[in-house]
């Protein structure tokens, strides 16, 4: 069961306010920015992915699309391929399709609250609040990782942390401690400090309890329970998953295929891909090989819930390229392959086949 601190909550989103003021990241390339378009993509791009690897994304994404309208505007590939190596590809297409709905239906404006800004295609509560709260100062509650692992310690809130009650507790505290804050809490200091409280002190491993500022009345540390709060999650065993790829050069150019909208790897560019050996075979029938596929070293991509072992396969044909039997197939030049937005493991595929000689298994 959850405990409320004995002292109150009275000072707890102002001590750490105050904390981040003093101790908190300041260099975050998305900070000291009012921005609801800037704002937006960086909770975005956080979203599973740690600050020191989206900020790079971060900076080359605004430098394509420097405004919503443009980012509206571009076309979907190229989103994706700004995206390619940051993963979970679904928040590319949402930011993607929120951009057209508030160019289409907001006149390229954000809403102001957090209630409206949750209706947009690909935000959910927490990032809603951190937008209303960072842009234009709205008391709400934030709910990501590392808040989760700080609310988890201060109130010891037992259990899995993602479980429905245990959410459901989160949200409640979360929106105790904006209740009891003073009027004049500074809501961007307050959120952003709450972020790097559970990032830089609140740590899931080794938490530094001599730097934090709610550490006096902190449920964790008083039980000395720091290591066992919150609670881990209950993980399977990642099954492994297997694939066969087909790399099909001719003429000096790739034949590469996109990606359905839903599914792993959703809208981008790849390379036909089979269940088995023998499927792969098939598709090769009647091709005009110029010798047999070239079976190269097999490739592993660790996705959350499984690992997806991939079996490439090379084919170079003679003679004239072949035009593409599908509409969603292209033929690409070998070296404007980097320009299409692709899955990591088969853009570092082609880099290494294209650039360095192939590894035969």
């Amino acid at each position: 069961m959850a405990r409320r601190p004995a002292s109150g909550l009275d000072d707890v989103a102002a001590r750490i306010a105050a904390w981040q003021r003093r101790a908190g990241r300041h260099g975050l390339p998305w900070q000291q920015t009012r921005d609801p378009y800037r704002i937006w993509l960086s909770e975005i791009m956080l979203q599973q992915t740690q600050a020191a690897t989206a900020a790079p994304y971060y900076t080359r994404f605004l430098d394509l699309f420097p405004s919503v309208i443009a980012l509206a505007d571009a076309p979907q590939d190229a989103v994706l391929h700004a995206w390619a190596g940051l993963g979970y590809y679904a928040r590319a297409r949402n930011l993607h399709r929120c951009a057209q709905v508030l160019k289409d239906e907001h006149a390229g404006r954000f809403p102001t609250t957090a209630a409206e800004l949750a209706q947009l295609p690909g935000i959910g509560p927490s990032t809603a609040a951190a937008i209303a709260a960072f842009a234009y100062g709205e008391r709400v509650p934030i709910l990501d990782g590392n808040v989760r692992r700080v609310l988890a310690r201060y109130f010891a809130i037992e259990g899995d942390p993602t479980a429905t009650r245990a959410t459901q507790q989160f949200w409640a505290h979360a929106r105790a401690l904006i209740d009891a804050a003073p009027a004049d809490l500074d809501m961007a200091a307050y959120t952003q400090g709450q972020m790097d409280l559970g990032a830089t002190v609140c740590t899931r491993t080794r938490p530094d309890c001599a730097r934090c500022p709610l550490a006096p009345d902190c449920q964790a540390r008083i039980q000395g329970r720091q290591n066992e709060l919150p609670a881990p999650r209950a993980r399977r065993a990642q099954p492994l998953r297997h694939c066969w790829m087909l790399i099909v050069e001719c003429e000096g150019q790739v034949l590469l295929e996109r990606r359905p909208d839903t599914g792993i790897w959703g809208g981008l560019w790849a390379l036909p891909q089979f269940a088995d050996a023998a499927a792969l075979d098939a598709a090769c029938t009647g091709l005009p090989a110029a010798g047999p596929p070239q079976t190269l070293a097999a490739i592993e991509h660790v996705f959350t819930h499984f690992r997806l072992r991939i079996q490439p396969r090379w084919l170079k044909l003679a003679g004239a390229r072949p035009a593409p039997i599908r509409t969603d197939q292209a033929w690409v030049p070998a070296g404007q392959l980097d320009a299409h937005g692709m899955p990591a493991p088969v853009a570092r595929l082609l880099a290494g086949l294209y650039t360095d000689p192939p590894v035969p298994r």
